[in-house]
């Protein structure tokens, strides 16, 4: 295989040192399948810059030789000597959360015409707000739980919540990082203040005693959707942690999950239906909560935790098989421009002179 692919990671986000896991992980995965694979690594201060790393110790090496650099004309060039430095067939985004995930980079890429095996603009920045992504499942007819999006100052409308206990989110972050449980007015307004040192806004959600999570996965190929098999997330808190999700030794989970048939086609058939409504690329995770036998939807991620590869196999070998579908479905992708009407009325005299572009009524 002959194909660059420029896998990006890292970025200015809470889930930076998660990012560069996953990065590290598919890099080494694609080059196992024979790729050329492009390491581009974005530090927590912003900007970009080639690394040839092959594990997370050569990205956290200060020592480890890494050249700036920035995207134009379907490649990645070197910022102090302005020259490419590859041209990008495909590219591969795993960043998780801050302008990574946020559709920033799915934008540049698409600017500087690099095909990507990964969410476009579109799905990534509605997702990314959490009460977009809710207003987006209601419009789909996929019931999700009760919310309210607050900013600092604002009066929270407990009763469109059905009151305490309630749970407190940043609207924007992901890994469960500034999420808190709220029983009363004071942990409400310490969950408030807490959240807001992270994000602009905060979700305030309605909270389910013995609830179930649950996650499906979904991506295209050859034109159909596939959805992944599922599986239960447990935790021993109120909430499923930071700290459950990545420093635990071991996973707490259960793949497949035990939920009866008709359960099961319900959340698969509304993972289905989002991507398919956003026309959606590469592979995203939908995140759902089961309470008293019914479906919630919770969240869609756009750059989901090891790309979701464990949920369609659980060896390497098949987490690499995966990656080189995602990477072949994309690079099939017509990228051909469509027309743009070229108008002429620049070339008008009517619109000659700063008198001329005014609106005339």
């Amino acid at each position: 295989m002959n194909q660059n692919v420029a896998v990006f990671f890292g970025g200015k986000s809470n889930e930076h040192d998660v990012s560069v896991i996953t990065g590290m992980y598919a890099v080494n995965l694609l080059r196992g399948a024979g790729y050329g694979v492009r390491p581009v690594y974005l530090p927590r201060d912003g900007g970009m810059c080639y690394i040839d790393a092959v594990g997370v110790k050569d990205v956290t090496d200060p020592k480890k030789k890494r050249i700036p650099a920035y995207l134009y004309d379907g490649g990645l060039w070197n910022a102090k000597k302005r020259k490419k430095l590859f041209e990008i067939d495909v590219a591969l985004n795993c960043c998780h959360g801050g302008a990574g995930e946020d559709g920033t980079l799915s934008a540049l890429l698409k600017w500087n015409g690099i095909k990507s095996a990964s969410p476009s603009l579109s799905v990534s920045s509605v997702f990314m707000d959490k009460w977009l992504g809710k207003i987006a499942a209601k419009g789909l007819c996929v019931p999700v739980a009760r919310a309210v999006c607050v900013k600092a100052g604002e009066r929270v409308p407990l009763e469109e919540v059905g009151g305490f206990p309630v749970i407190v989110k940043p609207v924007t972050l992901g890994s469960s990082i500034g999420i808190r449980t709220a029983k009363d007015e004071e942990e409400l307004r310490a969950a408030l203040n807490f959240a807001f040192r992270f994000d602009r806004a905060a979700l305030v959600e309605e909270y389910f005693s013995g609830r179930r999570d649950i996650n499906c996965a979904a991506y295209r190929c050859d034109g159909k959707t596939v959805v992944s098999q599922l599986e239960e997330v447990f935790s021993d808190e109120a909430i499923l942690t930071f700290r459950e999700k990545y420093e635990k030794a071991a996973r707490e989970s259960q793949l497949p999950a035990e939920l009866s048939d008709k359960t099961a086609e319900e959340i698969k058939e509304y993972t289905a239906r989002i991507y398919e409504a956003f026309s959606c690329s590469g592979v995203v995770r939908a995140d759902f909560l089961i309470a008293d036998d019914k479906v919630y939807f919770n969240e869609l991620n756009t750059v989901p935790g090891s790309l979701s590869c464990y949920l369609f196999g659980k060896s390497l070998t098949e987490a690499r098989n995966f990656l080189s579908l995602l990477i072949e479905e994309a690079l099939k992708e017509n990228s051909e421009e469509k027309e743009i009407v070229e108008t002429g009325i620049l070339d008008s005299s009517v619109f000659s002179g700063g008198k001329g572009s005014k609106r005339r009524e």
